[in-house]
């Protein structure tokens, strides 16, 4: 899709999923975008910190109300840790604040201290983190010189898989792929990482390979984006992404009035509603015996 200079028609309602560049905040992007496509409703599922790269999904128009569900979705990231020194922001753009030693560190302590971290863990975040504590960012008051206490929480890491171990002088450098639930902080697992195995670590390099069904494959950079602004359908992004439940027209007509409907063996978790020719009507979610509209779209 191309924007001609001046066109007020509003731009497909779907989702953009953009290769972010390093140095960019998911702000940024957002403010980009907002200029290509022509629109001011615009926002972004899962922020990526500005040294970050990789899968960022952009939502446009009505799919903008997709952002928050999509955000819960599992994502996967390729990493490089640094063991042997540690920094206040848990990552290269921080501070060093530690080090030690780390050439005597095996492979087989590091897959097994990768292995620890696998699985259903509690999570401590980053103390230079936008979890608010007391309704301000963790970030400002950690910036701000403050001791921050985060309180850990559940995530999962689905894997943690060591891809290569280079070593030089006393610093080791980790590569990995890593598979895991919405709210797992990478820095975190750097930073337990170089814990547990007594020399401290950071993150040095993340890239996020997939949000849930959007992967690299469908990524576009800001370049390509500005030479043609590709959306993905709404309709196509919401049955990637979720179950699917064909409803007759009366069930239509039903939903998009915010009418429920009998949960007929509907997986928990949302599902995308598609009238007879297509159309997407909303999101459901079980409630009860019954499946209620979490958004309407027609």
């Amino acid at each position: 899709m191309n924007r001609a200079r001046g066109d007020r028609t509003p731009p497909p309602s779907g989702l953009i999923v953009v290769d972010k560049p390093a140095g960019w905040t998911s702000h940024d992007v957002v403010g980009k975008l907002r200029g290509i496509a022509g629109t001011r409703r615009v926002g972004h599922a899962g922020t990526l910190d500005p040294m970050a790269t990789g899968v960022l999904v952009v939502g446009v128009e009505k799919a903008t109300r997709l952002l928050g569900h999509l955000a819960l979705t599992e994502k996967a990231y390729d990493a490089t840790i640094r063991l042997g020194q540690a920094t206040n922001t848990d990552d290269a753009e921080g501070e060093v604040v530690a080090t030690a030693g780390a050439s005597g560190v095996t492979d087989e302590e590091i897959a097994a201290g990768a292995a620890k971290l696998t699985g259903r863990i509690m999570q401590i975040p980053p103390q230079v983190s936008a979890i608010k504590v007391n309704g301000e960012r963790a970030y400002k008051r950690a910036r701000a010189g403050e001791n921050v206490e985060l309180q850990a929480r559940p995530v999962t890491v689905s894997a943690f898989e060591i891809t290569e171990v280079r070593r030089e002088g006393g610093l080791v450098d980790v590569s990995a792929s890593v598979t895991c639930s919405s709210g797992t902080y990478i820095r975190s697992l750097a930073r337990d990482l170089g814990a547990d195995l007594g020399v401290g670590g950071h993150l040095t390099y993340l890239r996020r390979t997939r949000v849930g069904p959007y992967d690299l494959s469908m990524a576009r950079t800001i370049e390509e984006l500005s030479r043609e602004c590709a959306i993905l359908p709404i309709a196509e992004a919401v049955a990637a992404a979720f179950p699917r439940r064909d409803l007759t027209a009366e069930e239509a007509r039903l939903v998009s009035h915010g009418g429920r409907l009998p949960a007929a063996g509907q997986p928990a978790g949302p599902t995308g509603a598609f009238a007879p020719d297509g159309t997407l009507i909303a999101l459901l979610e079980v409630q009860g015996r019954t499946s209620r509209p979490l958004v309407v779209f027609s």
